[in-house]
């Protein structure tokens, strides 16, 4: 006698689905009309059993555990993707609806408020007879940023001119 190994448990478990099927639509087929071959289609797969259901078309996988045999219905994803493609449906003809009644912003005022940037420089002004542009000059407090900032730059230069020599000189 040979040991049973799981593909031989499932091939017999399989077998015996099938007899069990042929014999109830045997007993189904007396009762039922010449019109209907049985509601349930049964195909072993690798874990048991692959049940359609002929009426309904919903799909489920029955495996044999402990206790005895149990069907779970397989996922439909083609249910999911048509509940989501009626999802995003109905929320494009509620968004057109919204479009088509016109704009819906609350507190909204006629005119425009005028936009000021406290940071904005004042325009350069047009003298009235000549139309030439007048550029204000820089005040006496921007030319000792300026002066101030070239005289630290000049000395920086000349302490680095100053390193250089004597790294060069020391070397030789």
């Amino acid at each position: 006698m040979r040991p049973v190994t799981s593909s031989t448990a499932s091939w017999l478990a399989a077998s015996c689905v099938a007899v069990m099927v042929v014999s109830g639509s045997l007993v189904a087929a007396q009762s039922a009309p010449d019109s209907e071959n049985g509601r349930y289609t049964m195909t072993p797969i690798p874990e048991g059993v692959l049940r359609l259901d002929t009426r309904t078309g919903t799909m489920s996988t029955c495996t044999r555990n402990g206790t005895g045999w149990a069907c779970y219905a397989v996922p439909d994803e083609r249910a999911a993707f048509d509940a989501e493609i009626g999802r995003l449906q109905a929320e494009v003809e509620k968004l057109k609806g919204q479009l088509a009644a016109g704009p819906t912003v609350s507190g909204k005022i006629e005119e425009a408020l005028p936009k000021s940037d406290p940071l904005k420089k004042a325009e350069p002004k047009v003298a009235e007879g000549d139309r030439k542009i007048e550029i204000p000059l820089p005040s006496d407090q921007d030319l000792d940023r300026v002066m101030s900032f070239l005289e630290k730059a000049w000395r920086r230069l000349i302490d680095m001119a100053n390193r250089v020599q004597k790294d060069v000189s020391g070397k030789i």
